[in-house]
């Protein structure tokens, strides 16, 4: 089962203005080839196949723990896609209704790049790729044998941190350069922890290949403050009390990859600290969340009220 906690795995920062069309270079990291979607699932579905999990703990448990992060990625990505088409934070008030919808207030949603993001998500986030494309399930690997299903792991995080860096290069507000940042590194460690597992069970230094692509962290700036605190030896359980096995693989006297900040590998029981959701405010001329959603929200305060 999943514990779920109501903030993003790290703080993103305010988005400077309103821009679908980098929101929808972000979607790539949602539901493209090597995207979110695709890392969440493969990792999920192994982890629910896996076989001989009592005999195989250390690598069971590696990818049932990996998986659990996956998820934040999820939601870190989608909540970063509606900031940037929601615009810079406001205290607006998001009351009243949507006025005179007739002079056509959203004329130029209809030449933005992904234009269904308006049109049928309201600027929210879904599983498709940068053109629009729908994510599926033929993107998910499950062979059921564990030295494949790892390798094809350790090829989907080196694909991905590919798939980021060419978002990152088109990318310029700081929300997006932040999420490609973030999940750089922490794409960076789960290729590692991937290439030691496979290490372990079948004796190839496959970590001698990383970083692929050969570019260093240090090089960006957004994963700066990341390295510096040790986010790249970090793999984090995502329970208070299952998964230790993984101590096994990553730790042991493992290091940090060359290159990176120098440090052992550690294990850490539960999730990062995280940082705080932003709140989308509503466009009532959008209809979101309704045209007058007045009624709503009063509705909405006195069930709080009672709590």
């Amino acid at each position: 089962m999943f514990l779920r906690i109501d903030k993003l795995q790290t703080e993103l920062p305010p988005p400077k203005r309103q821009d679908p069309n980098e929101a929808a270079a972000l979607q790539e990291l949602l539901g493209g080839k090597y995207g979110e979607m695709s890392t969440l699932s493969n990792y999920l579905f192994q982890s629910f196949n896996f076989r001989s999990k009592s005999k195989l703990r250390p690598f069971y448990s590696l990818v049932a723990s990996i998986t659990a992060e996956e998820l934040g990625h999820l939601e870190l990505v989608s909540n970063g896609v509606a900031m940037l088409n929601n615009g810079p934070d406001s205290e607006a008030d998001d009351a009243g209704d949507g006025g005179d919808i007739s002079g056509a207030p959203f004329a130029d949603m209809k030449d933005i790049r992904l234009a269904a993001g308006f049109f049928s998500h309201g600027g929210g986030a879904v599983p498709v790729n940068s053109n629009g494309l729908s994510w599926n399930n033929d993107m998910v690997t499950t062979t059921g044998n564990v030295v494949v299903d790892l390798l094809h792991n350790f090829h989907l995080e080196c694909g991905a941190r590919l798939h980021k860096l060419r978002v990152y290069e088109t990318v310029k507000d700081p929300t997006a350069r932040e999420v490609c940042g973030y999940l750089l590194v922490r794409g960076s460690v789960h290729a590692h922890a991937y290439a030691l597992a496979l290490k372990n069970i079948t004796g190839v230094d496959i970590h001698k290949m990383l970083p692929t692509p050969n570019i260093p962290l240090g090089n960006i700036p957004e994963c700066q403050k990341y390295l510096a605190e040790g986010s790249h030896r970090r793999l984090y359980r995502f329970s208070p009390n299952d998964y230790e096995e993984i101590a096994g693989i990553w730790g042991n006297g493992e290091t940090a990859l060359p290159g990176d900040p120098p440090g052992e590998l550690e294990v850490i029981a539960g999730m990062p600290e995280g940082g705080k959701i932003h709140q989308l405010t509503g466009v009532p001329s959008a209809f979101t969340p309704d045209y007058a959603p007045e009624e709503m929200f009063e509705i909405a305060k006195k069930l709080t009220a009672k709590v």
